[in-house]
């Protein structure tokens, strides 16, 4: 090991691929063990892998300058998705608010079918989940209902419970609400929607193979009473404004799309036309309540606790854990990169293998460590300048990022989501993988449309120009 260099000018030292190797694994055992063996949040291991890995590139000879500017170089890319993730949660409180959310979901519970049970849960659970930008917060609360009513219709857990999943991640990867899909932008440097636009064009022929699949499959379901389903709709319509009119903050959203306003000022505007439209609704309520419903979230109160689990969510405090995650996440980044450990430019050369390496990567990361936005930003500030380097647009990197990082995780038994997912529905991950279709099928298809790019004729710089 070199001694550090104390000269100002001398060159800085060249980590070899071996040691690269090394400092990687000891990285993904510091991640692994605490996140995957003892089921803790990976902000600390994040944490004490950033400040090992500083002090170690000081040892190594790199200068503190050096340091910190890899660290700034990783935060860089994370400055939009902070803000992003804060609107976000501002956003979910105040659609709550207004009744926007609870509307979706009763139109939502109004299509279920007895006979075609299972593509119309998945057909709910993927607009629940656009709606909320959130598999977690969809998976907790229509998958808790949908599991008891499957379990009426006799069909197998597993099976309902994959249904489930996989309408989850399928709506909140092509959310404009959902954190990994707007980490996922925010990597590759562009557009939320130009990126939901790329995501369609994998996950919308994978979310029609599932459903096909799911239609034959549930064709045998034996006609029973819909009970539950009727008396969480009796509890929306008590508790909320179920109307079409709170549907509007919903249409400002998307014509905000089309005209392709940024995401940060199209939340902003969102949050703020759902506030006035609640205000509106129910126009006692204060200045006080609807602050505070910013701030922490809003809280629902209809006595029925599996509407008020679903609905009292949102707020600024709710993103807190996300960003502390996001944050430590960019700065060991940015420090990988730096100290050029996965700095990986140069070493594919074809547009196929290099969706197939991204994808591989993103998979490799779910499954070493677990953690799904670890799978988007890593593997994303790894291939991005080959990316750039290929000329090839960058929405073909950031969808796969969001295909093979984000849903992945979820047939991940030991990952955040897929022990999320277990605790939740009380089901044995095994039980529940083989039928979650979306996570396997948007992958394989991710991966074919990387492979079908062409490398442009034009200069990358024409290329990024464009993005």
């Amino acid at each position: 090991m070199k001694t550090i260099n104390k000269s100002k000018n001398s060159p800085e030292p060249v980590i070899g691929f071996s040691e690269s190797l090394l400092i990687l694994g000891v990285i993904l055992c510091i991640l692994g063990y605490p996140i995957i063996f003892k089921h803790q949040e990976p902000q600390a291991p994040l944490f004490i892998s950033f400040v090992l890995l500083a002090v170690y590139g000081r040892i190594r000879g790199f200068k503190w300058d050096t340091i910190m500017n890899g660290m700034r170089h990783g935060l860089r890319a994370g400055v939009d998705p902070l803000v992003i993730f804060l609107s976000i949660g501002v956003l979910i409180a105040t659609w709550i608010f207004s009744g926007t959310i609870p509307t979706i979901m009763y139109f939502g519970f109004e299509i279920i079918s007895v006979k075609f049970f299972l593509p119309t849960v998945f057909i709910v659970c993927t607009l629940v989940g656009v709606a909320c930008g959130s598999s977690f917060t969809t998976v907790s609360t229509m998958g808790i209902a949908f599991i008891g009513i499957g379990a009426t219709l006799k069909i197998n857990p597993g099976l309902t419970a994959g249904v489930i999943v996989s309408g989850a991640f399928c709506g909140s990867n092509i959310s404009p609400l959902s954190g990994t899909t707007n980490l996922a932008a925010s990597v590759g440097e562009i557009s939320i929607y130009k990126h939901i636009k790329s995501l369609l064009t994998t996950d919308i022929p994978a979310w029609a193979i599932c459903l096909i699949l799911y239609t034959f499959l549930g064709l045998n379901s034996k006609n029973v009473s819909l009970g539950a389903v009727h008396q969480m709709m009796a509890g929306l319509q008590n508790g909320f404004w179920i109307s079409g009119w709170a549907l509007l903050p919903v249409l400002l959203l998307i014509v905000l799309a089309i005209f392709q306003v940024p995401a940060i000022p199209s939340l902003g505007l969102g949050s703020l036309f759902a506030v006035v439209l609640g205000w509106i609704h129910a126009p006692k309520t204060s200045l006080t309540t609807i602050t505070n419903t910013i701030m922490t979230g809003y809280v629902s109160h209809t006595g029925d606790k599996t509407i008020d689990t679903l609905l009292s969510k949102g707020g600024i405090s709710s993103m807190l854990t996300s960003l502390a995650l996001i944050i430590f996440a960019l700065a060991l980044g940015g420090l990988l990169i730096k100290f050029n450990i996965i700095n990986l430019t140069g070493i594919v050369k074809t547009p196929g293998r290099l969706a197939f390496s991204t994808a591989l990567t993103c998979i490799g990361v779910n499954l070493l460590v677990g953690e799904h936005y670890l799978a988007i930003i890593l593997p994303g500030q790894s291939f991005l300048p080959s990316f750039d380097k290929l000329g090839l647009k960058r929405v073909d990197l950031t969808r796969i990022l969001n295909d093979a990082g984000a849903a992945v995780n979820a047939i991940v038994p030991w990952s955040v989501s897929g022990v999320f997912i277990a605790s939740t529905l009380q089901i044995n991950p095994l039980n529940f993988i083989p039928w979650a279709f979306f996570p396997f099928f948007v992958t394989i298809l991710t991966i074919i449309a990387g492979m079908l790019v062409k490398v442009p004729i034009k200069s990358p710089a024409a290329n990024l120009a464009t993005e």
